[in-house]
């Protein structure tokens, strides 16, 4: 199926030449019961509590080849985003690409003076960051985060953050859909990320998305553009289960580690089943293999058969992937989302259809490299 719309990162570009106390919460702390089930506050009153640990943030950036991705100018400039803060130590998560290159930082809280803060460490594989400013410059006030496998389709969402330069502007809307699949800035899938309709445009990455009792549920990344450059309606959130994980390793070693099983691939449904004359029409076929991978060590094998399916070029005639670990597969980001579930040296059993017969093969995982591809 043809893509209906562009996504994009919501982080603000300007170019060179372009001119009450918070809820009281730990980082990670999990929510006690499902969103929906707890007292809501009014949109005012989570803004209240939250908004002093809403970050602005400018860095730096020297110029560079624009990215596919967002709006990165050619010449460098300044990119502006948000963050909001985890901690009593002066640590703030935002974005991995609102500091990408970045030389200098900035971070201003509510109505203090801007300081300085340094990049701790960035994930490009889940669109995250931690930067650190000094505890002792700045008044701080620690955001909690819900546990996000509780979130569910309609639960009331709010976002703060900096909308083209727009210092803590709230909006607000409702959970669209949850375990989205998104694309990371160095190629790979961001699984389980949360479908907002709250309207989100470029400055608000890495600003908090937030249930109604002001904890944070995810981590604002990616608007559905349309064509345009603006909020259509479908902004995205990395989810603060995935947050809390990435945050804590990126505390303890500077850098994330993940998962890597090695293929590509495309989703099995009816019409493509009956084109490639499958035996099943749910599952995900494997295109191809990454030499000397993790699924290339364990004989998965790739097409060998460029064809075209509805105008789409595929690679026929690979191993069709049914289920990972006993669990059904509908299509690749169910593949996707069980490596990302898993840790390097984990292994997985992919149920196979190979010439049409079934049969299991066991993967042990590998590091992830830099970039897809």
């Amino acid at each position: 199926m043809a893509a209906l719309c562009a996504l994009a990162l919501a982080a603000g570009w300007i170019g060179d030449e372009g001119n009450a106390p918070p809820a009281e919460a730990s980082f990670g702390a999990p929510a006690e019961a499902p969103l929906s089930d707890q007292g809501g506050l009014t949109v005012n009153e989570i803004y209240g509590r939250t908004a002093p640990g809403v970050a602005y943030i400018e860095a730096q950036r020297a110029p560079q080849a624009s990215s596919a991705l967002g709006p990165i100018p050619q010449g460098g400039g300044t990119a502006t985003g948000s963050g909001f803060v985890v901690d009593a130590d002066g640590h703030i998560l935002t974005n991995a690409h609102v500091v990408a290159g970045a030389g200098e930082i900035d971070v201003k809280l509510g109505d203090q003076s801007p300081v300085p803060a340094k990049l701790v460490g960035r994930d490009p594989s889940t669109d995250l960051a931690v930067l650190e400013v000094d505890p002792d410059q700045v008044d701080l006030h620690p955001l909690g985060l819900a546990d996000s496998s509780q979130v569910r389709v309609g639960d009331p969402v709010v976002a703060i953050g900096n909308p083209f330069g727009l210092d803590r502007t709230a909006t607000a809307g409702i959970v669209s859909a949850v375990q989205r699949e998104i694309q990371a800035p160095n190629g790979f899938s961001i699984s389980d990320a949360i479908q907002t309709d709250a309207p989100i445009n470029p400055g608000n990455s890495g600003g908090p998305l937030l249930d109604a009792s002001g904890r944070v549920i995810g981590v604002t990344s990616q608007i559905a553009t349309g064509g345009g450059n603006g909020s259509v309606g479908i902004g995205f959130a990395v989810p603060s289960s995935t947050a809390q994980d990435v945050v804590q390793q990126l505390l303890d070693n500077g850098v994330v580690h993940h998962a890597y099983l090695g293929i590509t691939g495309a989703d099995i449904d009816p019409q493509l089943a009956d084109a490639l004359n499958l035996p099943v029409d749910q599952g995900a076929l494997v295109e191809q293999v990454v030499n000397g991978g993790p699924a290339d060590d364990a004989g998965i094998q790739e097409g060998d058969e460029r064809v075209a399916v509805e105008g789409q070029p595929i690679l026929a005639g690979g191993d069709v992937i049914t289920a990972v670990d006993g669990d059904t597969v509908t299509g690749m980001d169910d593949v996707a989302a069980a490596v990302n579930a898993k840790q390097v040296g984990d292994q997985l059993t992919l149920q196979l259809l190979r010439d049409g017969q079934r049969q299991d093969v066991t993967v042990t995982l590998g590091e992830r490299p830099n970039h897809a591809g």
